[in-house]
């Protein structure tokens, strides 16, 4: 992980090596902690913009909401910071990592009046799945660890508690030499990945899961918008591991994977064995959106200079 100078620490900057926090922090016993992945990325024009920074802060408060965070600071002001925390480590594009948990004091399940606190880290991040698994995709396999039920740990709340689901799965898949790791819900309809939402391609209809047991992706909804506006049909619907099998494309979306093509699931060979051409289509689409070169998205975008 590249290092950067500064993060933003309950409303200051402070160097990199002295965001710091005490080992009994409630957060890191209990996992009472909301986070959000956002991207900023180099434009053609010279500029940087942030993508869909007004919608992961809504989120960020929504899952404080859900968890029953008082979180000290409005949608707006975590934009500002997020901003700041970019312009302050001049970076042109990277990685924003915003995270809010409770803090250092009683000791217990019941967060009590122990203090709320916020920071901010960004970092240059590439590729997430690696960068040739964007024209190459990636070969996954289902866990047999099942996605969390939605009435168990509030599946809306991108809260670091929830994710020790995905952090098992993850480990199973890439120790068993695949790539990523497919989840199922508790009915054993596909959910979504340990960390990104899964889409299907069969006769140029698109198909993803609905919003049941996956948290709302921000580039899910984006895909899904940019799809339909490009004029796919595209359906939210649930569907089985055995129509994963055989569909034409299939490919993942999330901040961090951006859109990955699957090539293979559970040796099984999806399509043509690498990216087809619907994947490429929004593929090259999505980023040219995230570039600032399709100004017809451009209200996506949250411009920034330094």
């Amino acid at each position: 992980m590249q290092t950067t100078e500064f993060i933003w620490f309950d409303g200051k900057l402070v160097p990199w090596d002295s965001a710091k926090v005490h080992v009994l922090t409630h957060s890191l016993h209990y996992g009472s902690a909301i986070f959000e992945g956002i991207r900023a990325y180099a434009c053609a024009d010279g500029g940087s913009e942030v993508f869909r920074l007004p919608d992961h802060c809504k989120r960020m408060v929504n899952s404080a909401k859900i968890i029953r965070m008082e979180l000290p600071y409005t949608a707006e002001e975590l934009e500002k910071a997020c901003i700041e925390t970019m312009v302050a480590n001049k970076l042109p594009e990277g990685y924003i990592r915003p995270l809010s948990f409770v803090g250092y004091g009683e000791m217990g399940v019941y967060p009590g009046n122990n203090p709320v606190q916020t920071i901010i880290a960004a970092w240059p991040w590439g590729a997430y799945l690696g960068p040739e698994a964007l024209e190459k995709g990636i070969a996954i396999k289902t866990s047999t660890f099942a996605r969390s039920p939605v009435n168990s740990s509030m599946s809306k709340a991108k809260a670091a508690g929830n994710y020790i689901n995905s952090i098992l799965a993850k480990i199973e898949a890439k120790e068993d030499g695949y790539d990523e790791a497919l989840m199922l819900d508790t009915a054993g309809f596909v959910s979504e990945a340990t960390g990104e939402n899964i889409f299907i391609v069969r006769d140029n209809i698109i198909k993803t899961t609905p919003l049941t047991s996956i948290l709302g992706g921000i580039t899910r909804d984006s895909i899904i918008t940019l799809a339909r506006n490009l004029g796919y049909e595209v359906q939210e619907q649930q569907f089985t591991r055995d129509e994963l099998y055989t569909a034409d494309e299939a490919f993942f979306t999330g901040t961090a994977a951006e859109l990955t093509p699957i090539r293979e699931v559970d040796h099984r060979v999806i399509g043509a064995g690498h990216r087809g051409p619907v994947t490429k289509h929004l593929q090259e689409e999505f980023f040219a959106i995230v570039k600032g070169e399709n100004p017809k998205y451009s209200f996506w975008l949250t411009r920034y200079k330094f």
